[in-house]
């Protein structure tokens, strides 16, 4: 649970960053290897959550809410 809130805490940190700019943007990494990376669109209110695949392309999906989106980066740091 600990490291759950832990995500919460780091995206509503880059929620409040990007006040100052449009968007902010945070890597999330295990053992090193960059895992995802999530920016955060101050005007539309936005997070778009980028998996990065060895294998494939990235893939980009889009959340309005802040706690959808600390679960799926918990999942991917999980698995």
């Amino acid at each position: 649970m600990s490291q759950l809130q832990g995500i919460l805490t780091r995206l509503k940190n880059l929620q409040e960053q990007s006040k100052e700019t449009e968007s902010a943007q945070r890597f999330f990494e295990i053992d090193g290897m960059k895992k995802c990376q999530v920016t955060y669109f101050s005007k539309t209110e936005m997070f778009e959550l980028e998996v990065f695949n060895e294998k494939t392309k990235s893939s980009k999906y889009q959340f309005d809410n802040v706690d959808m989106i600390s679960i799926e980066i918990f999942d991917l740091l999980q698995s």
